[in-house]
């Protein structure tokens, strides 16, 4: 699983760096880590766009979204 803590950063950052890695591991699980609503439901539309099953887990302030790709579940 490849993680991307992108605690920190306001959108578009999140969005860019999850699609970074979903283009450069395809196939792979990814379990992102924000801290904004926003961040969440942003990440979280371009993970079901492009195929991805979502599970979602909150962890004090944090979101974890875990994402696994759809041919893997």
């Amino acid at each position: 699983m490849i993680k991307i803590d992108v605690r920190g950063f306001a959108c578009p950052i999140p969005v860019v760096k999850t699609q970074k890695a979903m283009k450069e591991n395809p196939g792979r699980e990814l379990l992102i880590i924000c801290e904004t609503v926003v961040s969440k439901e942003n990440v979280s539309r371009l993970a079901e766009n492009k195929g991805y099953k979502i599970t979602e887990e909150k962890d004090g302030q944090d979101y974890r979204l875990h994402l696994k790709p759809q041919d893997k579940i």
